[in-house]
């Protein structure tokens, strides 16, 4: 069944989450590349305890976030307004091999919602996700299966721009665009959320344990139930596996059947 609310993180605990994340991968980075990242200021005298400058977290927060989200995002109360602040993305190096940015496809107010890691050659092309092999597999799921219409569904990616040669997504592309799904998320505001494959589980749930251990269990993304599966690209490749999404789905379908 559905995870009970009982478990879910309280929203400053998301937000420092995402935050340490986000300056960890952030710091990692500059590292490899050789970047020199901190400056070792002038020996100043330490503030008071008392003071507030002595609790830095909310700042620092703050400071981590605006690396990669602008300000318009967060007063972006539809899914066309994220998009227009999307614009003509240049927030990481997918910029300079894409064909067109694929935003998401669906019902804005979707009662469930797909999230996969990134679009592939057929994406890129169309400007949709889900459109080549995979997509159509998706679709299958979604009608043959689940019964409903495609068009009835959100769907989106975590990286809105194609990955050269269809690689998976490197952290500091995944952080760039991680702050557009997640406003996405906020404004579908989806009964059940599907996390196809292991890069959109763990970009979502902040978590690196495998797929195969994520699957099948029912997790939370800020109040919403999250069901991982396994990715579609991945069952074309390995048709036996197709069970255990189907396994998934049906908790899925269960969950949507219940009123709301």
């Amino acid at each position: 069944m559905p995870p009970q609310g009982n478990s879910r993180r309280s929203p400053e605990q998301e937000t420092l989450l995402r935050a340490v994340r986000i300056v960890r991968e952030h710091v990692e980075n500059a590292l490899e590349q050789g970047t020199h990242i901190l400056a070792v200021p002038e020996a100043t005298p330490s503030p008071p305890r008392s003071s507030p400058a002595a609790s830095p977290t909310a700042s620092t927060v703050e400071t981590a976030l605006n690396l990669f989200t602008p300000s318009e995002l967060r007063t972006a109360n539809t899914l066309e307004a994220v998009r227009a602040v999307l614009g003509d993305c240049q927030r990481c190096k997918l910029c300079t091999s894409r064909t067109q940015i694929v935003f998401g496809v669906g019902n804005p107010k979707a009662e469930l919602m797909f999230v996969g890691e990134g679009p592939g050659r057929d994406e890129d092309l169309q400007g949709e996700p889900f459109v080549g092999r995979a997509g159509q597999l998706l679709t299958d799921i979604i009608t043959r299966g689940m019964k409903l219409r495609r068009e009835d569904a959100y769907i989106a990616n975590v990286v809105k721009c194609r990955p050269p040669d269809n690689r998976n997504p490197e952290p500091d592309e995944i952080q760039a665009c991680l702050p557009f799904l997640e406003r996405q998320i906020e404004l579908v505001r989806p009964r059940v959320l599907v996390a196809l494959g292991k890069v959109a589980a763990q970009a979502l749930l902040g978590v690196n344990t495998p797929i195969t251990k994520l699957r099948g269990h029912w997790h939370l993304y800020r109040g919403i139930p999250l069901m991982p599966t396994l990715h579609p690209a991945y069952l074309l490749r390995n048709p036996a596996d197709k069970r255990l999404v189907w396994e998934d789905i049906k908790l899925v379908i269960s969950a949507l059947e219940k009123p709301a």
